[in-house]
């Protein structure tokens, strides 16, 4: 999608017209979504994809398009890129795509992007609860969170397994809010890609669109997207205040 300067500023604008009423420092509970958000696993997964391809003997897929699939279930991703992929294929790609990221992981480690461990430091302190909501499995999800180090500040954490529905279903924010005992207009969803915004806005949950990851900044504000921040730090201008 390609939008021009004054298309784009009208997007911005009416973006500022339907955000939910109150204050950002109403926020008492983050929903992050995990790659490309909290953790930079691009070049995993696009090579993982392309060697997943490769060894099935399938046609090869560009950077971007695979990039694009990023957000949305194993079996998903791989419908998008392969013409006439049925159920069985993408099962088998599914398999074999999660042999070769395990495999990659001893030669390519993903790393937090710049100022998350920070940033979820300063909303801890604020008392902000944090969680993920991910189409990664869950017990991927876990080991990367442990493996990263920030396991001790995301208390909760939603894997495509753990739902009935994954993005852009708003399941694991309704989940969410309803194990931990939270409204939607006290909670905040944040994540890269398009399926992140509409996963919270079907929740009635606000959100905020980060730029530095897989998604791009007209596509978030296209979705609906409540915020923008162009780096994770930035986030703690939307709860500028200790909360009780």
């Amino acid at each position: 999608m390609s939008l021009n300067c004054t298309e784009l500023r009208i997007l911005e604008q009416k973006n500022e017209q339907r955000k939910p009423a109150g204050g950002p420092e109403a926020v008492r509970l983050v929903v992050f979504d995990f790659d490309g958000t909290l953790g930079d696993t691009r070049r995993n997964i696009i090579l993982t994809m392309q060697e997943t391809l490769r060894r099935l003997g399938l046609p090869f897929v560009g950077d971007e398009d695979c990039a694009a699939t990023i957000g949305l279930p194993l079996p998903e991703c791989f419908r998008q890129v392969v013409p006439s992929c049925d159920d069985a294929l993408a099962d088998l790609c599914t398999e074999t795509y999660r042999k070769v990221f395990k495999e990659n992981l001893a030669v390519l480690t993903p790393a937090l992007f710049p100022g998350v461990r920070e940033t979820l430091a300063a909303l801890d302190a604020r008392g902000v609860r944090m969680t993920v909501a991910t189409s990664r499995s869950s017990a991927s999800l876990h080991h990367f969170l442990r493996d990263m180090q920030i396991d001790g500040f995301i208390g909760y954490a939603l894997g495509m397994d753990d739902v009935a529905a994954c993005k852009p279903a708003p399941d694991a924010v309704l989940k969410t809010l309803q194990d931990l005992g939270f409204a939607p207009e006290e909670a905040l969803v944040v994540g890269d890609m398009p399926v992140d915004i509409r996963m919270g806005r079907s929740a009635g949950v606000r959100t905020c669109g980060v730029t530095y990851g897989n998604g791009s900044r007209e596509a978030l504000l296209a979705a609906g997207a409540d915020f923008l921040v162009d780096t994770l730090p930035e986030l703690l201008r939307l709860i500028p205040f200790p909360l009780d």
